[in-house]
């Protein structure tokens, strides 16, 4: 793990507005990339509210995100995966449900801001694992929703570009938050 915790880029700065770089296959298993999941892994860890994070939110414009599989779990009781973190390389959402879902969401790179959005109910998505294994998982709930959300921030678009109703957190709810 990195030395110390890794900044999380905010909503202002401009990697989270670029489209990201696909990451050559024959690079996946690189030190390179290896250090950058660390990287994302670590500023996923020291945020108590965070299930995921792309690689664009800690400034590489690479088409990479993690997923929390230990906050995963404890955020959706009907997630039956595996507890470790789950890495997705090169991500393609390959087939969206026609049924929608409208979720409430909010985002590390758009710190207190949330907001409701519609996303599809199930999705199935195609990447490649941190060993250069090609999968291909389905999703419903809120995989699906963290499925989505990640995939648009490596296309440069952040949930509020969507988002209705969107709100500001109090103090009093942050407070309450980090205490957890």
């Amino acid at each position: 793990m990195p030395e110390h915790t890794p900044e999380i880029v905010q909503k202002e700065d401009p990697v989270l507005r670029l489209t990201a770089k696909e990451v050559p296959v024959a690079d996946i298993t690189s030190k390179k990339i290896k250090d950058l999941i660390l990287k994302m892994r670590a500023a996923l860890v020291s945020q108590k509210d965070g299930v995921a994070i792309a690689a664009p939110q800690v400034g590489a414009s690479l088409r990479i995100f993690v997923v929390s599989g230990a906050l995963l779990a404890q955020a959706d009781k009907t997630y039956t995966g595996s507890p470790t973190d789950l890495i997705f390389i090169n991500p393609v959402i390959t087939r969206r449900s026609k049924e929608k879902m409208e979720v409430e969401e909010g985002c590390l790179s758009v710190r207190w801001l949330y907001g409701k959005i519609k996303r599809s109910a199930r999705v199935t998505l195609q990447a490649y694992d941190e060993n250069g294994v090609k999968i291909e998982r389905g999703a419903s709930g809120l995989l699906a929703q963290v499925f989505q959300h990640e995939t648009d921030h490596l296309e440069g678009t952040l949930f509020i570009d969507h988002a209705k109703e969107v709100w500001e957190m109090t103090d009093e709810e942050i407070a309450e938050l980090q205490k957890k």
